[in-house]
């Protein structure tokens, strides 16, 4: 499980160190794909082949389920940690997620979320946790 946030800066040809705590759940290769809210997903590869097998299991015929596989499926692309532990982040991907320098690496328990510090801040505010606990109520989630 992923866990905690850190700060980090992408280099000039569009490397991201990834923070030690992550390295090794990860893996050497592990799948990077777009993500909600304008973030990057990366998922190791044992939960990526459990992601696309839910994704696989979506309906063809329905338009909805097709646009939802197209966009994870589309986005994904495998990855290889170098030995400092830096991936490069295909610039497809960068520019999906608007990152520029300065980038959040999030655990997000079965996977690692990567945003460009700006969507971070944006998305992340605690201004409507209420109202989206709230929005939970009914899926038997006691917090």
């Amino acid at each position: 499980m992923f866990y905690g946030s850190y700060k980090n800066i992408l280099d000039a040809k569009g490397r991201l160190i990834v923070p030690k705590q992550f390295r090794e759940q990860l893996g050497a290769e592990f799948m990077i794909t777009r993500g909600l809210d304008g973030c990057l997903f990366a998922y190791p590869m044992d939960e990526w082949a459990d992601f696309e097998e839910k994704l696989s299991k979506l309906p063809l015929t329905n338009k909805k389920a097709r646009t939802v596989v197209r966009f994870f499926a589309s986005g994904a692309t495998l990855c290889e940690m170098d030995k400092q532990g830096r991936v490069l982040i295909p610039e497809n991907l960068r520019e999906f997620a608007g990152m520029q320098k300065e980038v959040v690496v999030e655990g997000s328990m079965k996977r690692v979320e990567l945003w460009s510090k700006e969507k971070y801040i944006e998305a992340t505010s605690a201004d409507d946790i209420d109202e989206s606990i709230e929005a939970l109520d009914g899926l038997d989630i006691d917090l």
